[in-house]
């Protein structure tokens, strides 16, 4: 599986990249007007630290402005991915964008059916939000498995990206099921290392070092 960031924090994208784990990254507009700084701008700071697929979300909700906005995107790095949401014009611009062989990632998914005209309209990737649907009690992990299962069955290309990633179980149920990436903030991937049993090992091996060494 891959690991995707989701932020537009280039400090977050720095310190993590360090790790070397980090194989691409996932913007919206929420996160960029966050960061007071041009689009167009922190992308390409973005492409300079991780070399891999960078979604990059369209404003327009028109299907002429989706594609001009795409068009335009596309050109600032090859690892740009446009990300379109799931309504008519959306998919009409995946297929649009597609035909010129530019990536898209068909983001607001939360319906097998969804998922599945998006792959029809040739989406590079396809963005379940599971967390929404768990804050709604529905289950998010069951419609992972319903995508990886209907993709396999007819062999789709569309990868699968799990997003709206609330903590470490949803990207463990990720990787049993399948899936194809899974994209976090910066508060879950920071959780992934951390085990209590792991910082009591840790001090209680440097304690007995210690005391070993006044023998």
């Amino acid at each position: 599986m891959q690991f995707f960031l989701d932020t537009a924090n280039i400090d977050e994208i720095k310190k993590y990249a360090k790790w070397g784990m980090i194989d691409g990254i996932t913007t919206n507009p929420s996160l960029m007007a966050k960061e007071g700084v041009s689009l167009e701008k922190r992308i390409k700071e973005i492409a300079a630290v991780i070399d891999g697929p960078i979604s990059s979300e369209v404003i327009s909700t028109d299907l002429k402005g989706m594609i001009e906005e795409g068009k335009k995107m596309s050109k600032w790095h090859p690892n740009v991915y446009i990300k379109v949401p799931m309504t008519p014009n959306g998919l009409m611009a995946c297929k649009a964008l597609r035909s010129e062989g530019i990536n898209v990632n068909v983001t607001l998914i939360f319906s097998a059916s969804q998922a599945i005209l998006a792959a029809k309209a040739g989406a590079t990737f396809v963005s379940p939000f599971i967390g929404r649907l768990d804050d709604i009690s529905e289950d998010g992990m069951s419609l992972i498995a319903d995508i990886m299962q209907i993709f396999e069955n007819y062999e789709f290309e569309t990868k699968v990206l799990v997003a709206s990633v609330r903590h470490p179980r949803h990207v463990v149920d990720s990787m049993l099921i399948g899936a194809d990436i899974c994209t976090m903030p910066e508060t879950v991937f920071s959780k992934l290392i951390q085990h209590p049993l792991t910082d009591i090992g840790v001090e209680r091996f440097l304690s007995d070092w210690k005391n070993a060494k006044k023998k």
